[in-house]
């Protein structure tokens, strides 16, 4: 079964179980995360930026990988840029689930801006690369390499927010913004377990979480094969999709849990690596540059992408406390953005 033909309805029950897989691991992800985030005096916001983002876009990783060496360089690339738009998503999802405030408001810090505007620089040069020359060297376009040393570069820069020049966000902190301070005496399950313990659980669900990736791109490529649905559509509405369910579930029991700035900071984190995936795909895709396999679809959810993103920054920035049904005005356009762009890939 696993190295035969699937059919269409076998490759739907992957897709369904891959997803419930996800958000049981998701939900362990998050009291895990969120205990050795305190032990480890990382903090919340970079925690959850590299390690939480790391795990969670492991089976995106996998996918936009596999995709690309099976020789499916555009539903690679969709992968990537609509697991993107579609984790950016997950930031309305968490935010239903912190009633005090909006959550860009609770968890505003200068990390997580920073990890934004990360982002946003991310998917610019993704977009620049697609129309820069269609050059590889030893079969990676240079975008790839830039790519990862800019992420590099970004991590560094916020890591060395603790005391930084540009303070003027403490001068409106409010009593609904949730600061990031370890635990002292951290109470429940996870706090009475050993670090090493919960090390090997963050492993092992790392690992759960390749193997689900793994199983919706096979079930994905039959699905694209069996219906004539167009790449860029599987790639956004059903890959991209699974690929956001570890960022959405953890990040609502984040919140759930009172770590607000764990949450936003795993969505944000999450899809700065999934950029990096343009990188992985390009490596791993022996037809010459991923960026330039790209079509009119892939480059409409890289742009959609990066409207979400500046939307994300500046709800981040504007800090509204409360909005219409509990939705901030950012959280209302990422919601008419994603649903805009899957009509028009859909159409």
């Amino acid at each position: 079964m696993l190295s035969g033909e699937w059919t269409l309805g076998w490759s739907v029950v992957v897709l369904l179980l891959a997803g419930a897989v996800t958000v049981w691991c998701s939900v362990r992800l998050a009291g895990v995360g969120d205990t050795l985030a305190d032990r480890t005096g990382w903090g919340e916001a970079v925690f959850g930026a590299v390690l939480f983002g790391l795990v969670t876009s492991l089976s995106g990783i996998v996918m936009t990988t596999v995709a690309a060496v099976d020789g499916e360089p555009r539903l690679a690339y969709g992968n990537a840029v609509g697991g993107i738009a579609a984790q950016t998503l997950a930031v309305v999802a968490a935010d239903a689930f912190h009633r005090r405030a909006n959550l860009e408001h609770a968890a505003a810090s200068l990390q997580n801006l920073l990890f934004g505007v990360l982002l946003a620089g991310l998917l610019g040069l993704s977009l620049m690369a697609t129309f820069s020359p269609a050059v590889t060297v030893a079969g990676v376009h240079p975008a790839s390499i830039v790519l990862v040393l800019v992420y590099m570069g970004g991590l560094h820069l916020v890591r060395r927010t603790d005391d930084p020049m540009w303070q003027a966000w403490e001068a409106v902190r409010t009593k609904e913004t949730v600061e990031d301070v370890p635990d002292e005496e951290p109470e429940g399950t996870y706090a009475r377990r050993r670090t090493g313990t919960l090390w090997v659980e963050f492993a092992a669900i790392a690992g759960v979480v390749i193997v689900a990736g793994w199983a919706v791109t096979q079930a994905a490529q039959v699905v694209l094969s069996s219906t004539g649905l167009r790449a860029g559509l599987v790639g956004a509405g059903i890959m991209g999709v699974i690929n956001a369910l570890p960022e959405a579930v953890t990040s609502i029991a984040a919140v759930r849990r009172g770590a607000v700035t764990l949450a936003f900071a795993a969505i944000i984190g999450g899809n700065c690596l999934d950029v990096l995936n343009l990188a992985i795909g390009d490596l791993a895709y022996s037809g010459g540059s991923l960026f330039h396999a790209a079509g009119r679809d892939e480059l409409f959810l890289s742009a959609a992408a990066l409207l979400m993103t500046t939307v994300v920054l500046a709800g981040l920035l504007v800090r509204q406390k409360t909005g219409w049904l509990r939705l901030g005005f950012d959280g209302w356009l990422l919601v008419l953005v994603y649903a805009g762009t899957m009509v028009t890939l859909a159409v």
